[in-house]
């Protein structure tokens, strides 16, 4: 498969957003890990029409324009498992939280609270599947592969736009 990925700045730092012709397939942090994997072979194309519309809908969401994505994503470099558990994170509403405990009742797997987490950290889509709003059963910020800052200001930004008055 071909892919394509572009650049955007955000609030959150250079994120690098790679596209096939017709899905989403990541969106990587500056530092990410294992963007090797999405970006071998792909080639920079900043007039691609879903890396543009990504663009428009991430600009519009740090703007707080937006509360929803409605963008073609694709999954498949997951396990079974995994897939899972980035479908579950799309479930989870703007501006509202889960445990990790909570996801792995979601997907049936209530033992599985460790590997939520684990998964959750190789989310290859993040903020679009939002990950960050996944959080430890004491409440505190933990596990998110673009930073604990990152997680704490995403979650502030969608908190402010659900609750206006406090941003």
């Amino acid at each position: 498969m071909t892919y394509y990925h572009s650049h955007i700045a955000s609030p959150v730092g250079k994120l690098t957003l790679v596209a096939s012709d017709i899905h989403l397939a990541a969106i990587l942090w500056h530092d990410n890990d294992y963007s090797a994997t999405f970006m071998a072979g792909s080639t920079e194309n900043i007039n691609h029409p879903l890396l543009l519309e990504t663009k428009d809908q991430l600009t519009e969401y740090f703007d707080k324009q937006r509360i929803a994505f409605t963008l073609p994503l694709d999954f498949s470099g997951g396990t079974p498992f995994q897939v899972k558990v980035w479908e579950a994170l799309l479930t989870i509403p703007f501006g509202e939280t889960r445990t990790y405990g909570q996801v792995a009742k979601q997907i049936g797997n209530p033992k599985s609270v460790r590997a939520v987490g684990a998964a959750a950290n190789r989310n290859p889509i993040p903020i679009i599947a939002p990950c960050h709003r996944v959080i430890g059963a004491s409440g505190e910020l933990v596990g998110f592969g673009g930073g604990i800052a990152n997680k704490s200001l995403l979650l502030k930004l969608e908190h402010s736009r659900k609750n206006p008055t406090l941003w």
